[in-house]
C-alpha cells in the first residue's frame, strides 16, 4: 500500500513534481519551485510515499472555470506522474482516488485536464470534452475572403503593461466560451508573460489592439528567423491571439498575418469553430490538424449539472455509473436547469466519463451512442438530451495547463 497525502513543504513538493519531470521537464530548481508554488499551493500537490520515499505526484490548480452560461470552481489537474521504478503497481490509481476525494471535499464540482496519453484518464471518470487543432499556414495564403477596412491601432507593450491590459480581453473570452480558466495575477506574470532566460535572445512579442478607445485584442508571438538560398524561410510561432469581439479578432489576426519576413505561420490549440477559418479566403491551406484538448470529470454530478445553463427546457434522467466517486452513483433527473436524485425510470445509462464528455457541449450524446458509449433506455432520449445540452460557441482552452 502507498500513503498518499498533500506535500507539506518545498522539498516534498519538488520531489512530487519530479515524478513527471522524469519524463518531461526534469527536476525543479529552487527558483522554479518558488514560481510554481505561487500558482499551485503545496496542499494541492499530492505525493505518493513508499517507506518514506516519494514515488509519484499529482497536482490540481485551484481554478475558476467557465462552463456553458457560468463559472464553477474546478480542480485543474496537472503534473501527474509515477517514478519509472514504480510503474504498474497502483500508484497512479491511489493518487487519483485521493485527489478526487480532495477536490470533492473542497466543493469543486468539476475537474479538468489535458491528457498526455488519451488512454489513461478514462479509468478515473474523465471524458474527452473538447477539441483543438494546429495550423501551418504559408504566408502566400493569408488573404481574407472579404476586404477588411482596417480600424484601430496595434502597438507593442512590455510584460508589465501586458499584465494590466491582457486580462480584460481574456475575461471577455471566458464569458463567451466554456473551457476557459481564470488566470490570476501570478499566473499572468509567471506562466504567460515571463520571458525565460533561454528565450531572451529571441523573445516573444506582445502587442495590443486599441479599438474604440480601449484594448480589444492582444497577440503573443515569436519570429524564428531562418534563411535558405538567400530567402527568408522563417517561422512565425503564434502562441495566443485573443479578441474581445468579432471585429477585434479579425483586426488582430490581420496584423499577425501581415507581419513581414516569415514563410510559414504556426499556431496550435485553435478550436474547430475559430473565426479564422471563415475569415481566410483559402482555409484549407492552413492544414488544420485536429486533436483532443480538455478532458472533463464531474466530481459532483448534481452540482456540476446544476451549475451550467442549457439550450432548451426539458427533462432527462441519467443512470450514472461511477466506480471512483461512489457518491455520484445512481439516477439523476435534470429538469429546469437543476439536477437532483430521483427514483424515476432512467432515459440514458452511462458512465460518469461519458457525461463529462457531453458536459461542455462539444461532444453530443448521439456521438456517444454511436460510439457504443451509452445506453438509450427510452425512445428519443438521446435527441432530447442533445437539444438540452447543445451549446455554441464550442469550448476552447487556449493554454495547456
Amino acid at each position: 500500500m502507498f500513503e498518499v497525502r498533500p506535500s507539506s513543504d518545498a522539498s516534498e513538493f519538488g520531489r512530487a513534481v519530479d515524478a513527471i519531470g522524469q519524463y518531461f521537464a526534469g527536476p525543479l530548481t529552487e527558483e522554479r519551485i518558488d514560481r510554481f508554488k505561487q500558482v499551485l499551493p503545496f496542499d494541492r500537490m499530492h505525493a505518493a510515499f513508499e517507506d518514506g520515499e516519494i514515488v509519484g505526484g499529482a497536482g490540481a490548480f485551484p481554478f475558476q472555470f467557465s462552463v456553458p452560461g457560468g463559472v464553477l470552481p474546478c480542480g485543474g489537474v496537472t503534473v501527474v506522474g509515477v517514478y519509472p521504478t514504480h510503474r504498474r503497481r497502483g500508484v497512479l490509481r491511489a493518487m487519483m482516488d485521493a485527489q478526487l476525494r480532495d477536490i470533492h471535499e473542497r466543493e469543486e464540482p468539476i475537474a479538468a485536464l489535458w491528457a498526455s496519453e488519451e488512454t489513461i484518464y478514462g479509468r478515473f471518470g474523465y471524458g474527452l470534452a473538447a477539441w483543438c487543432g494546429e495550423i501551418t499556414l504559408p504566408r502566400t495564403w493569408t488573404a481574407y475572403a472579404q476586404p477588411l477596412e482596417r480600424r484601430g491601432r496595434v502597438r507593442f507593450v512590455t510584460p508589465e503593461e501586458a499584465a494590466m491590459l491582457f486580462p480584460p480581453v481574456w475575461e471577455a473570452l471566458m464569458r463567451e466560451r466554456p473551457g476557459v480558466f481564470q488566470r490570476t495575477k501570478a499566473w499572468w506574470e509567471l506562466r504567460r508573460l515571463r520571458i525565460p532566460d533561454e528565450e531572451k535572445a529571441n523573445p516573444v512579442r506582445l502587442v495590443v489592439l486599441e479599438l474604440d478607445s480601449s484594448v480589444q485584442a492582444y497577440a503573443i508571438y515569436r519570429q524564428l528567423p531562418s534563411f535558405e538560398g538567400g530567402s527568408s524561410n522563417a517561422r512565425l510561432d503564434v502562441s495566443e491571439v485573443i479578441g474581445a469581439s468579432p471585429q477585434a479578432t479579425a483586426e488582430i489576426w490581420r496584423y499577425v498575418l501581415d507581419i513581414d519576413w516569415y514563410a510559414t505561420l504556426e499556431c496550435s490549440l485553435l478550436p474547430v469553430d475559430h473565426a479564422l477559418f471563415t475569415l481566410l479566403a483559402n482555409p484549407r491551406r492552413a492544414r488544420y490538424r485536429m486533436a483532443d484538448s480538455l478532458w472533463m470529470r464531474l466530481v459532483d454530478v448534481g452540482a456540476a449539472l446544476s451549475g451550467r445553463e442549457y439550450a432548451s427546457d426539458g427533462s432527462i434522467v441519467f443512470d450514472v455509473r461511477d466506480a471512483v466517486c461512489p457518491w455520484n452513483e445512481g439516477r439523476w433527473k435534470l429538469e429546469g436547469g437543476s439536477a437532483a436524485r430521483t427514483d424515476a425510470a432512467a432515459d440514458i445509462a452511462l458512465d460518469v466519463g461519458e457525461l463529462g464528455s457531453a458536459y461542455l457541449g462539444a461532444v453530443s450524446f448521439a456521438q456517444l451512442r454511436d460510439g457504443l458509449r451509452l445506453e438509450e433506455l427510452s425512445d428519443g432520449a438521446v435527441q432530447r438530451a442533445d437539444a438540452i445540452f447543445e451549446w455554441r460557441p464550442l469550448p476552447w482552452c487556449p493554454e495547456i495547463f
